[in-house]
């Protein structure tokens, strides 16, 4: 018989996904069968295998220790290594669900094929370890929302697996708010909203809008079929030969703001990947996710940085965003 008490880290995860990182050698049916069968009970009582665990509850597994071991193998393996990974992230608001960090730009959120580890959710994990907040292998905190290297702003991190599920339950539902903050090209007078179905070119990395010319139109069996996308804008200030402009994000696609904004004529300033010139070093875009607003009610902002205040005065823009 194994026994195991529920960390708040874990609270939420369904209780077939918890056996199965517990025991990742044992077949996905076994496990449903031992649920079936009763020789898995929480806190003393049969559950389902959808249940979602809380904190504090103990599970209790009728297996044979030899079995239990032969199906834990590799489950050691899942813990996270920190050599040589920085702890260091500008933490805007956390509890003991939730983490809201301003991420720089330049930063990856998550690793990919060429960093590992020099990454903002590499980070998150470093510094909830510092703090012995990572204490389980069973879950690892995630960001609900991912941001492009370089765009800049809020991220939101569930530090629980009930926490990350209620963020992306609310970005799927639109129930929360997101904005921000950009430098565009040319004069923009009148907030507008830009209704456009977008498709990805994965191998350019490059976002386009569905049109003449254009894929997505689903005009060829092979040709994907493009995505619907809302992006809706209001100019804040005019400078020499800009418009500092808010933009709320009302889907979200890859790279949607920088394409959607091109696509009427006013590219992001320096996002030479999307129709932008170079402003001086500027070379990418200036995008940052100032405010995020939770269908709870709380609302997180982040400050411009300063390469963003820098470049404004540049324009002949004097502006500061809300407290």
């Amino acid at each position: 018989m194994i026994t195991r008490i529920v960390t708040p880290s874990e609270s939420g995860k369904r209780l077939h996904r918890y056996i199965r990182n517990m025991m990742p050698n044992y077949p996905l049916g076994q496990i449903y069968k031992m649920i079936d069968q009763g020789k898995v009970k929480v806190n003393g009582k049969r559950k389902k295998d959808t249940y979602e665990l809380a904190a504090g509850d103990e599970l209790t597994i009728w297996i044979e220790n030899e079995a239990f071991s032969e199906a834990s193998i590799g489950a050691e393996d899942k813990k996270v290594k920190f050599a040589g990974v920085r702890s260091n992230i500008d933490v805007v608001y956390e509890d003991k669900e939730l983490l809201v960090v301003n991420k720089p730009a330049g930063l990856l959120t998550h690793p990919d094929q060429n960093e590992q580890k020099e990454t903002l959710i590499t980070r998150v994990h470093a510094y909830l370890h510092k703090k012995g907040e990572l204490d389980s292998r069973m879950f690892l905190p995630a960001s609900a929302n991912r941001l492009d290297r370089n765009t800049s702003g809020l991220v939101l991190v569930g530090k629980t697996a009930g926490m990350l599920h209620q963020l992306n339950q609310w970005i799927q539902k639109r129930e929360l708010d997101k904005y921000y903050i950009t430098i565009v090209e040319g004069s923009l007078t009148e907030s507008g909203t830009v209704d456009a179905m977008l498709v990805r070119d994965e191998k350019g990395n490059r976002t386009k809008v569905v049109g003449t010319g254009n894929p997505g139109r689903g005009e060829t069996p092979d040709e994907p079929v493009g995505k619907e996308a809302t992006t809706r804008y209001r100019p804040l200030q005019k400078g020499r030969g800009y418009t500092l402009i808010e933009v709320e994000l009302i889907s979200g696609r890859t790279h949607q703001i920088r394409t959607h904004l091109q696509s009427i004529g006013h590219p992001l300033l320096g996002d030479v990947k999307y129709g932008g010139k170079p402003f001086g070093d500027v070379n990418h875009q200036l995008l940052h996710a100032w405010k995020i607003s939770l269908a709870d009610g709380r609302t997180f902002t982040a400050p411009l940085p300063p390469l963003f205040r820098s470049v404004l005065k540049q324009c002949g823009i004097d502006f500061s965003l809300p407290e």
